[in-house]
């Protein structure tokens, strides 16, 4: 037998001693996790069925204490759609929750603006007004650290996910993952560069960008093209909103019935509002490729100031803020309920 060939016998009987070995893992959390959940609900009937308080409290003690001990041991089973385990599925969650922060808080800054005036609304700003306690400074952490983890998770979908799908339909869902991995991974560096005393604004990074495209031979047409594509963006996600798209996402089953219209709505508004700022961006874009001029680009912050500054802009901006609020909101239910 050649030499070559008996090498990749022993390479793949190494790679199948390491699935099987991943498997093993992965059964064995998921059934701790299983008897963990058992142990809860015999927990919660002894609760119901208590017959003094003291003893009941017990028991809806004891119930929580094994539904802690089930998440914790699952950690290592095998996470939901394309988490490669569940440590990165709940980290992920989180990050979700963190997104939608963010969101949540340029959309109060940038109501701030329509109102009253000043502020930064866009990411920077809206994890800078975390930092000023360890407590802000310690959740700008955690937020870090889980929107990485659900960079990897949809990076992973990315990639090779949506198997349960094809064609244009599984294309499709394979950009927006990828799209919002990138879109995640900005904040999760906004973030991290804040941690380390280097902050700015989404403004001051597309100007600077701008104005190192301006001075490349073509670099007009390379401004014009980043605002095309910005502007393509911003349609996708008008689009995702409109026709609800945002939804084959959702596990609608995971949210009582009456807050699934409410999260479906929030989705819409929050999908059209964040279009519109995209836009604005794009123009921004366009702009300075005409004039010449990287000053005229912006990120988020000064689209939002610029819907300001328009006939009827404070109001404009403040249905955009409460837009971002919606999404931010909408966020907290993906979190929840999301599916891959």
């Amino acid at each position: 037998m050649p030499a070559d060939q008996d090498t990749g016998d022993a390479a793949a009987a190494d790679t199948s001693r390491e699935d099987a070995a991943s498997n093993a893992t992965e059964r064995r959390a998921a059934r701790a996790t299983a008897d963990a959940e058992d142990r809860a609900d015999a927990s919660g009937r002894r609760a119901e069925h208590a017959d003094d308080a003291g003893e009941a409290f017990s028991e809806r003690a004891g119930q929580a204490g094994h539904r802690l001990y089930g998440q914790v041991v699952g950690l290592g089973a095998a996470g939901e759609g394309e988490a490669p385990v569940r440590a990165v599925e709940l980290l992920g969650r989180v990050g979700l929750v963190g997104y939608g922060l963010v969101h949540v808080l340029i959309g109060v800054i940038a109501v701030h603006v329509a109102v009253a005036g000043g502020g930064q609304p866009d990411q920077q700003g809206a994890l800078g007004s975390l930092l000023g306690n360890p407590v802000g400074v310690a959740v700008v952490v955690v937020l870090v650290v889980g929107l990485l983890a659900f960079a990897l998770w949809q990076g992973m979908a990315a990639a090779a996910g949506f198997r349960w799908t094809s064609g244009g339909v599984r294309f499709r869902k394979r950009v927006g993952a990828g799209a919002k991995t990138v879109a995640v991974l900005g904040v999760a560096l906004a973030g991290a560069r804040l941690l380390v005393g280097s902050g700015g604004s989404s403004s001051a990074s597309s100007e600077a960008a701008t104005g190192g495209l301006l001075a490349l031979p073509a670099g007009r047409l390379l401004v014009v093209a980043v605002g095309v594509v910005v502007l393509v963006v911003a349609g996708a996600t008008a689009y995702t909103g409109i026709a609800r798209n945002f939804s084959d996402d959702l596990d609608y089953d995971r949210l009582p019935d009456h807050l699934r219209r409410p999260v479906e709505v929030l989705g819409v508004a929050g999908h059209v509002a964040r279009a519109l700022a995209f836009a604005v961006v794009g123009v921004l874009f366009g702009v300075a490729a005409l004039a010449d001029d990287a000053t005229r680009a912006g990120g988020l912050d000064q689209a939002l100031t610029a819907l300001a500054a328009q006939p009827y802009g404070p109001l404009l901006l403040l249905a955009v803020a409460l837009g971002f609020v919606a999404f931010g909101v909408y966020t907290f239910a993906e979190a929840w309920c999301r599916r891959i």
